[in-house]
């Protein structure tokens, strides 16, 4: 239990730590843009070595429909939350983007590590998250003049709620079978993906332009050489 408290704080922690630069300073768009891209780029080989390829092993039907259900949640989730909130409410949409994404993936996180794994995923989770909550704290502060020790609580509370869901993933899967472990590792995979197609990487284009293509194949680099 104290490996996925450690865990879910090596998650939690960035998230903070990236909530507290947004709300302070802003960030030239090309150095958010390459962090965007190279959490991209671990996120990538994170679903593929840690996530999917354990679960397709496993079963690879359910597997496959694990992940399709991961995918499914999270853009129709990411959906209802643009409709309600609007463009101009970016940065809470991204919040309940790192609510959204990070549960499955924490969750995932928790139950992996009773296999010894977890690194992988650690480094991508970790990393996805100081982009995610520097531009939505940011856009938090512009758009909506949140003042700046309310949005550091509210995005410390978010990373508090995946420290628990990491620890309460872990603490189950002693309970679950190898199978039900492959179903959350591929569901988790599933919500990644989504998060990557919809929000990480377009916005790492979109604020960096062609040579993010760089970043994100050293992340993927430096997540699989950690593998």
């Amino acid at each position: 239990m104290m490996k996925a408290l450690l865990y879910g704080l090596g998650t939690a922690v960035p998230l903070v730590l990236g909530a507290a630069i947004g709300s302070r300073w802003q960030l030239p768009k090309a150095v958010l843009a390459s962090l965007m891209a190279f959490g991209a780029g671990t996120m990538i080989a994170a679903v593929s070595t840690e996530l999917f390829e354990p679960a397709f092993r496993q079963n690879a039907t359910i597997a496959a429909i694990a992940l399709l259900a991961g995918a499914g949640v999270y853009v129709v989730a990411d959906h209802l939350i643009e409709n309600k909130l609007g463009p101009r409410a970016l940065g809470w949409a991204l919040m309940l983007g790192a609510v959204l994404d990070g549960v499955p993936e924490n969750t995932a996180l928790g139950v992996t590590l009773t296999g010894g794994g977890g690194l992988v995923l650690l480094v991508a989770v970790a990393v996805g998250n100081v982009p995610e909550a520097i531009s939505g704290a940011a856009l938090m502060r512009d758009q909506h003049g949140v003042a700046r020790h309310r949005a550091l609580w509210l995005w410390t509370a978010t990373g508090a709620v995946l420290v628990l869901v990491t620890m309460l993933g872990n603490a189950l899967s002693d309970n679950l079978s190898e199978t039900h472990i492959g179903a959350v590792q591929a569901f988790a995979g599933g919500a990644t993906i989504a998060v990557l197609a919809d929000s990480l990487m377009p916005e790492a284009y979109r604020e960096g332009g062609w040579w993010v293509g760089m970043a994100t194949a050293a992340g993927f680099l430096v997540a699989f050489i950690l593998r």
